[in-house]
């Protein structure tokens, strides 16, 4: 099944690039042709001018990993080995640190969001920590595999009561074991997203959940199976649209990217940014044929 975005079109089969390539040009037609301008946003850009958006309710993206479809785009370069030490600081650090973030990743970009003494507060990483929310999944499965309670829900009422900078935006995973008929046990699983900075980011936190669903079900001993992405509002800022635009009449780089991770280790809190690589994603000739563009951040 190729279904895959709020469009409900198929990937045509003689698409050049990847799948997220495709998704994404649906994606930004849609909410050019049909999205909602809001009215009294919150966020702001740094010269403390209202950052609006246009914006789409509700929608998906599925992809066949099994098949080597990617929500990786080539219509821009992507920053792969930031966004995996994202990942990694949310989920195996369960920090909320950002000196940690900046020192180990090399990543700056969540220094917007600091609260005071170089920390976001009560969320994302730290929600990790109290809750004990990967063992807690490990074990779970392990356990019961073939179970359908198996979640990581960062969206912790209690939580917010403590200081805290962004709530999170990806906040949901469900995993799920499928025995295939081949004989293979996959994981499948999806994320559950509050709100996407699409052009900044969509293809940012769909990659980094790609990984880390490779991560779980190698400490597992599955196979990756389905990724789907749900949405519940997905937007692009003001700022965004002649970016949007740009990328609309970009050509693709036809390429199928491919997760792979060190075969040498398993245990999910054992990986380093290292052990984990993005192959045919030839991202010299994306720079090339399509430069990166900037994206003014709402804070």
């Amino acid at each position: 099944m190729d279904y895959g975005c709020m469009t409900g079109k198929f990937i045509p089969k003689d698409h050049v690039g990847t799948a997220g390539d495709f998704y994404t040009k649906e994606i930004f037609k849609g909410i050019l042709k049909d999205g909602c301008w809001d009215q009294f946003p919150r966020p702001k850009y740094k010269d403390g001018t209202p950052a609006h958006t246009i914006s789409y309710n509700h929608g998906m993206c599925s992809y066949d990993l099994t098949k080597g479809e990617s929500p990786l785009v080539t219509l821009r370069p992507i920053a792969v080995k930031a966004s995996i030490g994202e990942l990694l600081w949310i989920y195996q650090d369960a920090s909320n640190d950002l000196e940690v973030l900046k020192n180990k990743y090399n990543v700056t970009w969540w220094d917007e969001w600091d609260i005071g003494n170089r920390k976001i507060g009560s969320v994302y990483g730290e929600t990790v920590r109290c809750h004990h929310l990967v063992e807690r999944l490990l074990n779970g499965m392990i356990k019961d595999p073939d179970g359908r309670r198996h979640k990581i829900c960062l969206w912790q009422e209690s939580d917010f009561e403590l200081p805290h900078g962004l709530k999170p935006c990806a906040y949901e995973t469900h995993f799920n074991i499928r025995h295939g008929k081949n004989g293979i046990d996959y994981l499948d699983m999806s994320l559950k997203q509050r709100s996407s900075d699409f052009a900044t980011a969509g293809c940012i936190n769909q990659t980094q959940y790609l990984v880390f669903q490779h991560l779980i079900a190698r400490h597992l001993g599955l196979t990756p199976g389905r990724f789907t992405w749900f949405y519940d509002n997905i937007q692009i800022y003001d700022r965004h649209i002649e970016q949007v635009k740009e990328m609309l009449g970009r050509e693709s780089v036809d390429c199928m990217p491919v997760i792979e991770l060190n075969e040498e280790k398993k245990d999910f809190y054992d990986f380093e940014p290292s052990d984990i690589k993005i192959v045919n994603y030839p991202l010299q000739e994306i720079k090339s044929k399509n430069p990166q563009l900037q994206f003014p951040l709402g804070i």
